[in-house]
Parts: C-alpha cells; sequence; structure tokens
C-alpha cells in the first residue's frame, strides 16, 4: 500500500510541475525571450528537472511494484538503478541554487506588463517608454501649438469632405463670413456663394479629386448676411493612410482692403505718370511758344513794313492781310500754349462766379445753336474764387464749345455751380489738391462721349479726335494749365453714347468763406444702425469704396454689380434702401427701382452718378426731387444723403448734390 501512494503522490507532482513549467516556456517564448530573459528559463528548468526527478520517482516505484508481485526482490537491480535518481537530484539542486542566485540578484520574479522581465529588457523597455513619453510630449506641444495658430489666425481654415459638407471651421471664417463654427458644421459650403460661385467650387472640388495640388483662385463669396467679401483661396487635398482623398482643406484669406490699396495705389501711380507727361509736354510747348513768337514777331513787324511800302497797290496789300490773318492765328495758338504751360500773363482777382456764367450763358446763347438746350444754373449764393476773369471765361468757352462739337445730332448742355468738399484722396484728379472746401464748376452735355483711353489724353497738347482742319487739339489742355495755375483741378466723366461732365474745382476765396459754412460741412454725419443697403455699382473699385464707408459706419452692405443682380438680392433677402448707380448696362437704376417699388413702394432710393445732376434732371433721366449724390463724393456727402433718405429728414450737409 505505501509502495502505490508513492507512485501516485510522483504522478501527481509530477505532472503539476510539468504544467507550470509550460504555463512559464509559452509566453516567455511567444515574447521571443527564450535567450535573454535568464530569470524565465531558469524558473522553467526547475519545474522541469522536478517533473522529470518526480517521473523517475514514480518509474522506480512503479518497478518496484511490479518485481514485488512477480516473487522476487531484485535489490541488485533496483540498486543498480537508482544512481541516476542520485545524479538528477544533485542536478535539481544544482538549478535551485542557480535561481535562487538570479532572484536574490533580480529582486522580483514578476514584472509589470509581463511574467517575466530581465533586467537588461527592463532598462530597454524603460528608455523605449521614456522616448515614447517624450515623443508623446513633443506631439502634444506641437498639437496645441498648431491648434493655437489655427485658431488665432485671420485667415478661414476650412475643412470640406468629398459632398461640400463642411467639417472643420476655426475662429477666423467665423470672423470673416459671420457664420459660427456650430451653424457651418454639418452644412453645405454653397451657402457662402451665389449659382456661379458654386458651381466654380463644385469645379474646384473635382480638380482637387483627379489629384491637382496647389489649386489658388481669387473669388468672390458671400457673408452671413449676404454682403460679398473678396478672397484669395487655396486648396489642397486631404489624405488617408492609404492615399485616397477624403476631403479639402480651404485656407480663406480677405483681401478686399488690399485690392483697393492696389486699385488706388495704381490710380494714384496712373495720375503721377499722366501730371509728369503733362509737365514735360507743357516744358517742351512752352519753348516752341517762345521761340515760335520770336518768329512771328519777325513775320508781323516785316508784313507791316511791306504794307507800307505797299501804299496805294491794293493787290499787294490783299495779300499782305492774309498774311497778317494767319500770323495773328498763329499767335493765338502760342497765347493757348503759353496758357497751358503757365507762361502767359495773368491778372487774378475775386471772381463771383454767378456773374461768370451768366456771361458765359449770355454768349452761348447766340453761338450755340437752336437744337440744343442750354441750361446754366446759378448757385444759390454768392461762390467767389480767385482768378483770372478772362481765362475763367476761356475755360467755360471751350468746354461748351466742346460739348457743342460731341452733339452734332442736338442735346443739352448744362453749366452748374456749387460749393464742394474734398477729401484729398481722390483717385481722379488733374492734378491732385489738397483737402478742403472748393467751388465747383460743372459743364455736363448728351453728346457722343469718349473712352477711358481717349478720356487719358484730352489735356495733352495738340490731342485731338475731330477731323483735320476742325480743331487744334489745345483748347482742353488751355483749360487744364488755367486751371492748374489757379490752383484747382479738373476730371471728366464719360461714357460713349451718354454723354460728357467735366468738374472743375477752384479754391474759394480766404475772405468769402465763413465760419458757419466751415462748421457745417465738417459736421460728422450720422451712423447707421445696422439698416441694410443695397448697393448697385459695376465699378468693382468704387464698389469696394462704398461697401467700406457704410460698413464702417454701422451700415450692413448687400453689393451688386448689375440691375438684374441687384433685382435678385432684392428678392432673395430684402433690403432697408436702394444706393444705385444711374447709368448702367443692361438695367438702369431707375428702372431697378420701378421693378422694387412695384414689390415695396415706400422703400428709400439713393441714386449716384458722375454724370452732372443737372444734366440727368434736365435730359429727364431722374425726376428733380429725389435724392442723388454725384461723384466723385466724400464719404460725408454719401452718409448724409443716406440718412436723409432713410429719416426723411433734411441733412445738416449742404444740398451739393440734390437735382435743382
Amino acid at each position: 500500500m505505501p509502495e502505490q501512494l508513492f507512485l501516485l503522490g510522483n504522478l501527481v507532482i509530477m505532472v503539476a510541475y510539468a504544467a507550470i513549467m509550460v504555463a512559464i516556456v509559452v509566453p516567455v517564448s511567444r515574447a521571443g525571450q527564450l535567450r535573454t530573459n535568464k530569470l524565465a528559463v531558469a524558473t522553467a528548468l526547475i519545474f522541469f528537472s522536478c517533473a522529470v526527478g518526480h517521473g523517475l520517482h514514480a518509474y522506480l516505484a512503479y518497478r518496484s511494484l511490479t518485481y514485488a508481485d512477480g516473487g522476487g526482490t531484485h535489490l541488485g537491480h533496483s540498486m543498480n538503478e537508482a544512481w541516476p535518481t542520485a545524479v538528477w537530484d544533485l542536478f535539481t539542486a544544482a538549478v535551485g541554487v542557480y535561481y535562487w542566485t538570479l532572484r536574490r540578484s533580480y529582486g522580483v520574479l514578476l514584472g509589470k506588463g509581463a511574467m517575466y522581465v530581465s533586467p537588461w529588457e527592463q532598462r530597454r523597455l524603460d528608455e523605449a517608454d521614456a522616448r515614447e513619453r517624450a515623443a508623446r510630449d513633443v506631439a502634444e506641444s506641437h498639437l496645441i501649438t498648431l491648434t493655437a495658430v489655427v485658431e488665432h489666425t485671420d485667415a478661414a481654415l476650412i475643412g470640406i469632405d468629398l459632398d461640400g459638407i463642411v467639417t472643420a471651421w476655426n475662429a477666423g471664417a467665423e470672423q470673416m463670413f459671420g457664420w459660427t463654427a456650430a451653424e457651418m458644421i454639418g452644412r453645405s459650403v454653397g451657402v457662402l456663394t451665389d449659382e456661379t460661385g458654386y458651381e466654380q467650387q463644385k469645379e474646384v472640388q473635382a480638380r482637387v479629386r483627379a489629384g491637382e495640388r496647389n489649386i489658388s483662385y481669387e473669388a468672390r463669396r458671400l457673408r452671413k448676411d449676404g454682403s460679398p467679401i473678396e478672397l484669395s483661396i487655396s486648396l489642397a487635398a486631404v489624405r488617408e493612410r492609404n492615399g485616397e482623398v477624403s476631403g479639402t482643406s480651404v485656407v480663406a484669406r480677405d483681401i478686399g482692403a488690399a485690392k483697393e490699396a492696389a486699385d488706388r495705389e495704381r490710380a494714384v501711380e496712373e495720375r503721377t505718370h499722366q501730371q509728369q507727361r503733362m509737365e514735360s509736354l507743357g516744358k517742351l510747348a512752352g519753348g516752341v511758344a517762345h521761340d515760335f513768337n520770336n518768329i512771328l514777331a519777325i513775320i508781323v513787324n516785316y508784313t507791316e513794313f511791306a504794307a507800307e511800302a505797299a501804299e496805294g497797290n491794293d493787290a499787294v496789300r490783299a495779300d499782305l492781310e492774309h498774311v497778317r490773318t494767319a500770323a495773328d492765328r498763329a499767335m493765338n495758338l502760342t497765347r493757348q500754349l503759353l496758357t497751358f504751360t503757365r507762361g502767359d500773363t495773368i491778372q487774378p482777382q475775386d471772381i463771383d462766379l454767378r456773374d461768370a456764367i451768366a456771361e458765359v450763358r449770355a454768349m452761348l446763347d447766340r453761338t450755340i445753336g437752336e437744337d440744343i438746350a442750354l441750361f446754366a444754373r446759378q448757385p444759390k449764393g454768392p461762390l467767389i474764387v480767385h482768378g483770372d476773369p478772362g481765362q475763367l471765361q476761356q475755360v467755360l468757352l471751350n468746354l461748351a464749345i466742346n460739348a457743342r462739337d460731341a452733339m452734332p445730332g442736338g442735346g443739352t448742355l448744362v453749366i452748374e455751380a456749387d460749393e464742394a468738399e474734398l477729401d484729398g484722396q481722390e483717385i481722379n484728379m488733374q492734378p491732385a489738391v489738397a483737402a478742403g472746401a472748393y467751388a465747383r464748376i460743372q459743364v455736363s452735355d448728351t453728346g457722343e462721349g469718349m473712352s477711358a483711353e481717349v478720356a487719358t489724353h484730352i489735356f495733352e497738347p495738340f490731342y485731338t479726335t475731330k477731323p483735320r482742319g476742325k480743331g487744334t487739339g489745345l483748347g482742353l489742355a488751355t483749360v487744364y494749365g488755367i486751371v492748374a495755375e489757379a490752383g484747382g483741378s479738373i476730371n471728366v466723366f464719360s461714357e460713349p453714347g451718354v454723354g460728357t461732365t467735366f468738374r472743375i474745382y477752384l479754391p474759394l476765396a480766404t475772405e468769402s468763406a465763413g465760419p458757419a459754412s466751415t462748421g457745417t460741412r465738417l459736421m460728422v454725419p450720422p451712423k447707421g444702425r445696422g439698416q441694410r443697403i443695397l448697393v448697385v455699382e459695376d465699378e468693382a473699385a468704387l464698389a469696394r469704396v462704398v461697401h467700406r464707408i457704410l460698413t464702417g459706419n454701422g451700415y450692413r452692405v448687400l453689393a451688386a454689380a448689375t440691375g438684374a443682380e441687384a433685382f435678385q438680392l432684392y428678392q432673395d433677402k430684402g433690403c432697408d434702401a436702394l444706393l444705385t448707380d444711374v447709368i448702367m448696362p443692361e438695367m438702369s437704376g431707375p428702372r431697378l427701382a420701378e421693378l422694387v417699388h412695384d414689390r415695396e413702394p415706400g422703400l428709400p432710393v439713393v441714386y449716384m452718378s458722375g454724370y452732372s445732376n443737372g444734366l440727368l434732371g434736365s435730359s429727364g433721366v431722374l425726376e428733380s426731387d429725389i435724392p442723388f449724390v454725384e461723384k466723385p463724393f466724400t464719404s460725408g456727402e454719401l452718409l448724409h444723403k443716406l440718412h436723409e433718405a432713410l429719416t426723411g429728414a433734411p441733412s445738416d450737409l449742404p444740398r451739393t448734390g440734390a437735382p435743382r
């Protein structure tokens, strides 16, 4: 009986030790540590040796029982087979000693996260963990920095999926477009544009999906309130790890102010070049005029001598009279050249423009022609400038004669004067003048008009568009010289087939400037209270200027370039007032106002135009009692006129622009 229990006990212990050994070796082997994890291997060897030892004991017990049942003792045989057990027990003892030596040096048997970890392996893992934590900290730091940059940049950073749905929307986009991230994420990006712009967006996104890189373009988009914004847009594809395009990243920057500044800089540069060209031409013309006058003096005097010598010879005297007439015409040309170059003698004095216009009106009544309707609109009160009366008369006559020649089939000619305030930032004045109060003389016609290319050359001497023999090309050059000599400026607004308006700005005489008038002119215009203004202007640079004036003074702006576009905007979004150009292609400002008033009869409308207000009123384009502001206008004039239209109360600004 004891032999059977011994056999059974050794078998159970053998199986247990073998199971423990397998439980150690399998995970260590899977971890690839059979060569490096010495502690684990030593522990497995201990349990392996124990399992083998107990297996031997069980085998010997089994043999002993078998021989005992056979009737033999076989003691000698048992003694011969006992030595392997002894040797194995010694080996087990050696392994145990080795195990406890390693255990003392390791300190622990089980490491965190693994069944067995050697010191070398632990150091390697600790170093790897430290590197991973450092890399993670750097990545988190970069992520925080990048997030801060994205959120605080002025540019709009937008994420869009392949269906055009917004997936990311930073603070710059909120500020630029007026939509919050909560409002835009999950919404189609098409809300930021009109139909044309939406088609453009779809086309660009298709190019991104096709693999095109670095797509950049400029476009106009819409804010939440419907006002336009000029943008520079850059797009890039968002790709997954496998390289497949999953969306589009968009960077948009507001370039409205930059384009406005570029337009102004270009206009100033062109004006500077024009002024330099005029000065160069003036020096050349002045030199020619002086030298030519010397030649004319010789011709005229010798003609007189010959006429005296030919006394009694009527045929010769008649020929000499023709020579003298031609010389007089040449002398008149040189006088005009000297006037252009500011080299002529002038006699300045105070001039009331009411008297000057009345005198020119009287002269033109006899010469202008019955097929031209002439209107001379006087200022309401004295308007005093300092200059030469003869030269001022010459200016008005030259402009009136040019207007008459531009209307061979008849038309309307308007001469008017009023007071105007310039802010010194006007970009189409020749030459440039400082800010201040000026007397403004306007000569307008409904003639053939001229192109922008022609308008850039009209003040140059000898430049003319009239047929050969019909003009010298010195009339407008003389006008320019007289106005510039008087410290004033001139500009022209013209459109082929519509007409032309010349505006002359002359400094007011110092003694006539009263403090009350100055105070009124400088009164701060009232600000808006969030009213939505529909602005219709086909000149993009001017439209940006108007937008900037209105938004900077409390108004919201909806902008359109054509009447049809404006009417569609009105139907979609409505407005509190309409500010529209008068003369536009396809649909005029008055026609647009008619369509709007069919739906909303009481909507305030303010017209603006580069043509004279008197001309528009006289020719029937506009009614005489509507709000009107003339280009070029100051911000104060525009704001006062808009405030007057919105409130129905007279503005505190002098009515320099209202039709009379």
